[in-house]
């Protein structure tokens, strides 16, 4: 690693500092939430960049700095780019099932609102 390399290292709790309230307030905003959804349905790391946020790029940094500190997404310089990348092997280590149930509850949410709002149901 380079001397920029670890000027630009972003700090990251252990897993054993990861906290269950943390992880669960994290994934309690429907912005983080649809990150990490995004994060979960990728099978690559993904930039800052790729989401498109219904808020401010202040507030888009606030977010993953949220998710990051809470151990739920892993940060990292590549180059000029943040690539994000979510935990799961650690959060399934400390929470067994807790990210899967969180993701299958978000998507049957989204399933249930989408039909609500269909007029005739």
């Amino acid at each position: 690693m380079t001397e920029r390399d670890t000027a630009r290292s972003l700090a990251h709790p252990e897993v054993a500092e990861i906290r269950l309230e943390g992880v669960l307030h994290a994934l309690s905003d429907p912005v983080r939430l649809s990150i990490v959804l995004d994060l979960a349905a990728s099978a690559e790391d993904l930039s800052c960049s790729h989401f498109d946020l219904p808020v401010t790029k202040s507030t888009t940094t606030h977010h993953f700095r949220v998710l990051r500190e809470s151990g739920v997404v892993r940060q990292a310089y590549r180059g000029t780019t943040k690539l994000n990348a979510l935990r799961r092997d650690d959060l399934e280590a400390l929470f067994p099932g807790l990210l899967d149930s969180v993701l299958t509850a978000a998507e049957a949410e989204t399933a249930r609102l989408s039909e609500a709002a269909v007029p005739g149901r």
